[in-house]
């Protein structure tokens, strides 16, 4: 099985503020960084990361060369990756001191996917491969159609959440994996323990995860099996990729184990490292990081995890 991910690559500035700044509010910030993001490209790194080959399509600008290359260094294959004249996406970042993060994305690059390119791309691909998305490139919804159509299995993270996640059929897509705010925004239920469920009557035909922050995530099986999984505690400092890093790390382990509970497990940990450092990709941990805390963790801490 082939792992597509088809989605976005943003260069990232990331502003260190005391707080998020409000209307008609100037305030300083301590620092500034420069990070390489976009959710399709913190994806694929934590495929790369987790283990599993991976293939990467979207587009960068004339200003990519550091995307490109972090991409390549991380083991990602490129031969997909369309580039244009203009400026990549960029994002816009705030991060507090308690590690929560607001942010303003410009679509650049990430804009410019046509039918024509989706195409392209997806004839490298065959039946029973992955296909992993997101909502931040044009043509997602043609994407989806047209994956489903050459039998791939579609996974859709539909982040960030806006009204063309309405448009999408997403009875297309084999495994939705939303947080709270989005599972909220899709099904109109806003109480986390009655969400999951409420996503899965909606969409029955597909595996449910949700994550829910501090409260661990839940996964419901299209055979309405469920799994409930707690959070690896650590010291968040920037929450930037946490659930792009728990996206390609639960989905890694299901390509190799097809063990849900343990696909849990591991993107809990990988999860629960990354909020404890700073940036997006480069927060993303390596796989034997996450199978050293599996290893070594007291019996405590699982149940932390485990819920």
């Amino acid at each position: 099985m082939k792992v597509l991910v088809f989605g976005s690559a943003n260069i990232d500035r990331t502003y260190s503020v005391s707080h998020f700044v409000n209307a008609g509010e100037t305030i300083s910030a301590d620092k500034m960084e420069l990070f390489c993001g976009g959710k399709g490209f913190n994806q694929a790194i934590a495929f790369a990361r987790a283990g599993s080959e991976v293939y990467f399509a979207g587009a960068v600008g004339s200003d990519g060369d550091m995307l490109i290359n972090t991409l390549k260094e991380n083991g990602v294959n490129v031969d997909h990756l369309k580039r244009i004249s203009g400026p990549s996406g960029h994002a816009v970042i705030q991060v507090t001191p308690d590690g929560q993060n607001s942010i303003i994305i410009l679509a650049g690059a990430n804009g410019e996917i046509t039918h024509e390119d989706a195409d392209r791309i997806l004839s490298a691909f065959s039946m029973g491969d992955l296909i992993v998305l997101q909502n931040e490139i044009s043509s997602v919804d043609y994407i989806i159609d047209r994956a489903k159509k050459a039998g791939m299995v579609v996974a859709l993270n539909p982040s960030p959440f806006n009204e063309k996640i309405k448009t999408y059929d997403l009875s297309k897509v084999d495994y939705l994996l939303v947080n709270e705010v989005e599972g909220a925004l899709l099904t109109g239920n806003d109480d986390p323990g009655q969400m999951a469920d409420a996503i899965h009557k909606q969409f029955p035909d597909a595996n449910i995860v949700l994550t829910l922050g501090c409260a661990g995530s839940v996964f419901i099986g299209k055979d309405g099996n469920v799994l409930k999984s707690g959070i690896y505690e650590t010291n968040a400092v920037d929450t930037t990729a946490a659930g792009d890093t728990y996206t390609g790390y639960f989905l890694s382990e299901i390509i190799k184990r097809n063990d849900f509970k343990t696909a849990q497990k591991m993107a809990s940990i990988a999860g629960g490292l990354a909020v404890s450092r700073c940036g997006a990709s480069s927060s993303i941990p390596y796989l034997s990081e996450v199978e050293k805390i599996e290893r070594e963790a007291a019996l405590d801490d699982y149940c932390r995890m485990c819920g």
